[in-house]
């Protein structure tokens, strides 16, 4: 009773807040977006998270999990069961662990693939070495030329593999869920807590949240004002300008919430990629450390 009673406080709250706190000018829940030539992006807020007739590329992502499964050298190759008898490609890696902390849910972000060298790859690996169990979940691809206001249409078929991945570690026994996303990979987060909330998983991990691309701007705020679970809002020192610029808006969105375990890293010396020396390890150090201490912060 009382929790309902904190939930609708805090949404209500939420929707009243924006007026008031600096830094949400330029993060509404439907901001003004600017046309492009002939296109109107407002188009794509009318349909958000709605299935249209836009769909993924699915020849290019077999092309591309049938190219990796072979190179699958860490983990084992699962494939989840998704809806109208498909099967997603994922990579699963079980810890050796008497203990196991949980079990990891990674996305990836735009174009690219489950086996992913920079960011996913090194944390499927690290996380696993730190006692995690992790699956790494092949997300929806269009072509390679394909943009953000390109992927939104297509946000929607991602909520299913989500579900997948959370039910493999249901039906294992695993319910301490962690979902953590990169880039493109955390928008397609962000859509599935906007329409199913975050009931599913224990904490959220976003690495490099509101990456766009040139004259793009993020389609509709992130529900992390909403969100009960911890999050973890961490990017690059060098990340992309827009991740850096919209830093402020998400922190206080998550102070919204009111999750004292909700916390804002910054790696140093970082990129989007993680491509400088060190820094991957120390995103799965960060990201590890946060994790560890979760039942150790009060909420």
């Amino acid at each position: 009773m009382w929790n309902k009673i904190i939930t609708i406080a805090t949404l209500s709250f939420s929707i009243n807040a924006f007026a008031f706190l600096p830094g949400l000018g330029s993060f509404p829940q439907f901001p003004e977006l600017p046309i492009i030539k002939n296109f109107d992006p407002s188009s794509l807020q009318k349909f958000y998270n709605q299935f249209t007739n836009e769909k993924p590329n699915i020849e290019r992502e077999n092309r591309m999990t049938s190219e990796i499964e072979d190179a699958v050298m860490d983990g084992n190759v699962e494939y989840l069961p998704i809806s109208n008898d498909q099967e997603v490609f994922s990579i699963f890696m079980e810890s050796d662990s008497e203990k196991p902390k949980g079990g990891i849910i990674l996305l990836h972000s735009r174009g690219f693939h489950a086996n992913w060298e920079s960011v996913i790859k090194p944390l499927r690996v690290g996380l696993n070495e730190k006692d995690w169990h992790t699956l790494s979940v092949q997300m929806p691809v269009l072509e390679k030329s394909a943009k953000y206001y390109d992927y939104v249409p297509i946000f929607p078929y991602s909520h299913e593999r989500i579900d997948a991945a959370v039910d493999f570690y249901k039906q294992r026994g695993i319910d301490n869920i962690i979902l953590i996303s990169h880039g493109c990979g955390a928008h397609m987060a962000m859509s599935y807590f906007d329409k199913f909330g975050d009931d599913k998983v224990n904490a959220f991990v976003g690495i490099g949240m509101g990456a766009t691309d040139y004259q793009q701007k993020v389609i509709k705020r992130f529900p992390l004002d909403v969100m009960l679970k911890p999050v973890l809002d961490i990017y690059g020192e060098k990340d992309f300008p827009g991740v850096v610029r919209l830093s402020n808006s998400r922190k206080a969105l998550m102070d919204i919430s009111g999750n004292k375990q909700n916390a804002q890293i910054i790696i140093k010396k970082a990129d989007h990629y993680y491509t400088e020396t060190g820094t991957s390890k120390a995103l799965v150090d960060s990201i590890d450390t946060w994790l560890s201490n979760l039942s150790k912060v009060p909420r």
